[in-house]
C-alpha cells in the first residue's frame, strides 16, 4: 500500500518534472492515486499550501531561473512554464515576483536587488566565522542545482508525514560539484534539514555531516534565481580579497526563511564556503 508520504513525494516530483503539463487538481489527484476531494485535503495538510499555490510557485521559480540563466525568448519561457500565452505568463509572474518577466530579466534581479548584477565590481560584504559541525537529514539530488527544490519538497513531505518539524532547524542545500567544470546532469547535491545528534534518522533520509571550522559566510537577500551570481561574487571578489583558501569540503546554503510564506524579495540565504585553517601563502 502506498503511504501518504509517498503520494505527496510523487506529486511534487511530477510538478517539478512537468511544469508545462496538465497540473490541474484532477490531474495531480490521478498522479497521487486518490480522489480529488481527499487528495487536496491531504496535500494542504502535509505541505501547508494548496496544489494550485504549489504549482504557481514552482512554475514561477523555474521561469525566474530561465529568464536569468538562458537567452530563451519570453514566449518560450511562458510555454515551458505552463502558460498558454505571454500575457497570462506576465500576470502570473508579476503576482509572484512583483515585476514583469521583461523587467526581471533586464535587471538580473527584481526591484532593488541588483547588487550582483553582471558587470558590478563593488566588494560584497561577508564574514569569516568559526562554525560548529552540522548534522543534516537529507535526500540526494543529481542534476541542475536550480532543480534541487524538488528534493527539498520531498524532505518536507517526509518531515510533515512523520511529525518531525519540532526537531528541525533550518533547511540547508549542500553542493558537492563545481558547476563550471561538471556537466549539469552530473552535478551532485543534497537537500537537507539541520537536526541535532539525538535525532533518529528516518530510513528514507541520509545523514550528512558538514565539518566545523572557519567559513566565509555571505548573506544574500532576494529571490533564489539570483543565487548563482551571488556565488560568483563571493568566489570572484570576497575570497581573493580575504587571502583565505577554500577547504576541501562542500559549500552550502542555509535558508533562513520559508519560500512558501515569504515574498521572493525577502528571502534570506546564507552562502557558506569552508576555509582552510590559515591564509594563503602560496605566492610567497
Amino acid at each position: 500500500m502506498i503511504s501518504y508520504e509517498a503520494r505527496v513525494r510523487r506529486v511534487v516530483q511530477h510538478i517539478h518534472d512537468n511544469p508545462a503539463g496538465d497540473l490541474s487538481l484532477d490531474a495531480l489527484a490521478d498522479v497521487a492515486a486518490m480522489s480529488r476531494f481527499h487528495w487536496h485535503r491531504v496535500f494542504v495538510a502535509m505541505t501547508g499550501e494548496t496544489c494550485a499555490q504549489a504549482v504557481r510557485r514552482i512554475r514561477a521559480h523555474k521561469a525566474g531561473h530561465w529568464l536569468i540563466q538562458t537567452d530563451w525568448p519570453i514566449s518560450v519561457i511562458a510555454r515551458r512554464s505552463g502558460h498558454s500565452n505571454v500575457q497570462s505568463f506576465a500576470r502570473s509572474f508579476r503576482a509572484h515576483f512583483g515585476v514583469t518577466p521583461a523587467v526581471f530579466r533586464a535587471a538580473g534581479l527584481p526591484g532593488g536587488f541588483q547588487l550582483f548584477r553582471e558587470g558590478r565590481r563593488e566588494m560584497v560584504e561577508y564574514d569569516i566565522r568559526e562554525q560548529a559541525p552540522v548534522r543534516l537529514a537529507a535526500l540526494p539530488h543529481r542534476g541542475a542545482y536550480q532543480d534541487i527544490g524538488r528534493a527539498f519538497q520531498e524532505v518536507a513531505a517526509i518531515f510533515s508525514a512523520r511529525g518531525l518539524w519540532s526537531q528541525a532547524g533550518p533547511m540547508v542545500g549542500v553542493y558537492h560539484s563545481d558547476p563550471s567544470s561538471v556537466a549539469e546532469v552530473d552535478l551532485r547535491s543534497h537537500a537537507g534539514v539541520q537536526v541535532d545528534a539525538a535525532f533518529e534518522m528516518p530510513d528514507v533520509l541520509e545523514e550528512v555531516i558538514l565539518p566545523g571550522g572557519p567559513h566565509a559566510v555571505m548573506l544574500y537577500v532576494g529571490p533564489y534565481a539570483g543565487l548563482p551570481a551571488a556565488w560568483d561574487a563571493l568566489y570572484g571578489q570576497a575570497l581573493p580579497a580575504s587571502g583565505r583558501m577554500p577547504a576541501e569540503h562542500a559549500s552550502f546554503e542555509v535558508y533562513l526563511n520559508d519560500p512558501t510564506s515569504v515574498a521572493p524579495e525577502a528571502l534570506q540565504t546564507e552562502i557558506c564556503v569552508p576555509l582552510s585553517s590559515g591564509p594563503d601563502h602560496g605566492d610567497q
